[in-house]
């Protein structure tokens, strides 16, 4: 067993800058088989770095307060989940999250993704214009030893870091 407060969790922010607070709960936990991730978001704020999925997880996010919209399927269809609700995504479903730039409140929620509880950036795909090919394309995702991301395109091989 194994026991942890929300204020002891230190904070690890997204490579790309797009939150302020993120707390990866499940490492302080030593979890193996499921990711818990605590999030505190501004307005503007995001969960993620864009519209992406997990080809081998699953993944729940409840909000506590606040309202996020979420982004749905490579058409982005625009979800709204309030407090007290969870939208969940499943394996392969591209989705992305985050509080809109004029919203009245913060949001604070979860991010729960299973099985594992680190990712595996080989099933991570990111849905991004191709800087060569100049449409939007999936584009393998992984992080680099220098801590940013680095995205392939899929369709011609071209890569690049933001």
């Amino acid at each position: 067993m194994r026991t942890v407060a929300i204020d002891d969790v230190d904070v690890v922010t997204n490579p790309m800058g797009v939150h302020d607070l993120r707390k990866p709960v499940s490492r302080a936990l030593g979890t193996e088989h499921v990711a818990m991730n605590y999030f505190e978001l501004a307005p503007g704020d995001a969960f993620a770095g864009g519209l992406h999925a997990h080809g081998d997880q699953e993944e729940i996010f409840h909000i506590t307060s606040g309202t996020a919209t979420f982004e749905v399927g490579r058409e982005r269809e625009r979800v709204d989940v309030g407090a007290g609700e969870l939208i969940r995504f499943e394996p392969g479903e591209f989705q992305s999250g985050f509080v809109r730039e004029d919203a009245d409140e913060p949001v604070v929620g979860w991010a729960f993704g299973a099985p594992g509880a680190r990712h595996d950036w080989d099933q991570i795909e990111s849905l991004i214009e191709c800087r060569e090919c100049g449409e939007e394309h999936p584009h393998a995702t992984e992080l680099t030893d220098e801590g940013r991301f680095k995205f392939t395109c899929r369709e011609c091989g071209t890569s690049f870091s933001p």
